[in-house]
Order: structure tokens, then sequence, then C-alpha cells
């Protein structure tokens, strides 16, 4: 006992002691180092030629704004990096990515790339820092959805920006949230979870799986109603039928008193 006491108070046992932690914690190290690349290897075998090819894209057609590693510039494009698949997706597949131009709001346009380039450029992005999946088939199906607790949720969440059947409406700074009328459930889906532009992100706490495709049911519903006002003027409601109905009638009004007029001018003479 005496003799381990003494080799404790030996100057050099401090120094034993750091060394022999230095060893224990580079050996752990090492192993779960060793389990993570042992992992990326594997990924990377699997994902490697698509993730490569979504990097030559993304030079080419997206780093001119989001920076050459997709970590954003000043004024023209935010960073991508955590951003997830399902926002590539969204923004690609619309054709509001490559932008032409900047602006507030990036309008849907025709499709630049391919499926597959999409598909490419996306997994690159989600190979910087994960984020959403692009959902699959059978999450974004909406087969026996309940429709109308869709239209309670769409009312309560959406209607207030989309208009009660989708059709969109303007927003504040030049803003504007787009109708729903060309969007797939995919990109419906997309949307919800990851909040492009103005719109609020809806995760799967807020608005749970199951509701999103509640959701998705009541907008392929609401397409194919019929108007039973006739013209439907962009189904945003009545007060834009009642201002169409009375700019009518007052341009009737207008032509009706000039007519008068010119009527009663040519009787004097």
């Amino acid at each position: 006992m005496r003799a381990i006491t003494l080799r404790r108070r030996h100057p050099a046992a401090g120094y034993a002691v750091v060394l022999a932690g230095l060893l224990i914690a580079g050996v752990c190290y090492t192993a779960v180092t060793g389990i993570g690349a042992a992992s990326a290897a594997s990924h990377s075998v699997s994902g490697g030629p698509l993730v490569a090819y979504g990097r030559s894209i993304f030079g080419q057609y997206c780093a001119s704004c989001h920076g050459v590693f997709a970590q954003g510039t000043p004024n023209q494009g935010p960073s991508l990096i955590g951003v997830g698949a399902a926002a590539v997706d969204f923004q690609v597949s619309t054709g509001r990515m490559p932008a032409k131009e900047l602006g507030p709001e990036q309008p849907r346009k025709v499709v630049t790339l391919s499926p597959l380039q999409i598909r490419a450029l996306a997994a690159y992005i989600a190979s910087l820092g994960g984020g959403p999946a692009i959902p699959t088939q059978a999450e974004v199906s909406h087969v026996g959805a309940n429709t109308g607790l869709g239209q309670q949720l769409f009312v309560a969440d959406c209607a207030q920006c989309h208009n009660f059947v989708g059709a969109g409406g303007a927003l504040t700074y030049g803003k504007f949230a787009p109708p729903l009328t060309k969007a797939t459930p995919r990109q419906i889906y997309e949307a919800m979870l990851t909040g492009p532009e103005a719109m609020p992100v809806f995760n799967d706490t807020t608005i749970t799986p199951q509701q999103k495709r509640d959701i998705i049911a009541y907008i392929a519903a609401s397409r194919s109603e019929p108007n039973p006002g006739g013209f439907s003027l962009g189904r945003v409601g009545p007060v834009t039928e009642g201002l169409v109905a009375f700019l009518g009638l007052l341009l009737f009004m207008v032509f009706a008193a000039m007519w008068i007029t010119a009527k009663h001018g040519k009787a004097h003479e």
C-alpha cells in the first residue's frame, strides 16, 4: 500500500495518467469514426454516381446564385444546406428554379430539368445536410382520405392565402399565394413539409401525414366541383362577382347617358 502511495506521489504519475486517458480516448474515437466511415462508404457506393451527377447540375444551374458550396450568396440565393431533397424537388419540378430573374415570388414556369436531373440534384443537396426527403407515392396517396376533414383543415390553415378552393391570392410586398390547380399531390405534400416562399412549414407535428393526405383529397375534389353561379371568375368568391356586376352596370349606365345626350343634341339642332 505504501509503495502504491509513493508511486502516486511520483512527479511522472500525473503525466502517465494523462497519457493513458489520451490513449483510451483515441481508441474510442477511432472505433466510432471507423464505423461512421464504413457507413458513409457504403452510402457513397450506392448514391455516389447520382450525387456526383447532381453536383455537376448544381454547378451549371444553381451555383451562380446559391454559391459554389450551396452556402448562399447575399441578395442572390439562400443557403441550401439542410433544406432537404423535398424542397429541391418542389422548387425544380414546378419550374420555380432555376430562377430566370430575382423577385419577391417565383411563379410556376415550364420545367427546365428532366426527372432524372431533378432527382440527382435533390440527392446532392440532401447529401449536404439532410432535411425532409421526397415523399413516396404511398405517402401522398389520398385514396380513402377524409375529404370533409381535409376541407376543415384547409379552411383553418390554408384558405387565408390560397382562397377557399385553392385559387390563390395576393399577399404583401409583392408576394402572392399561387393557385393549386396544377399542383400534383406530391408537390402539395412537399410544400407543406418545406414551406416555400412565404408559406410556413407544416411539419408532421403540426399537421400529421394523414391530415396532409386529407387536405390533398379536398384540393383534388374541389377541382372537379361545378360552378353553380355560372362563370367562375377565378373562383375567388362573391366579392369578385359583385364587383364585375357593379362595373358592368356602371358602364352600361355611362353608355346610356352618352346615347341619350347625343340623341337630345341632334333633336335640338
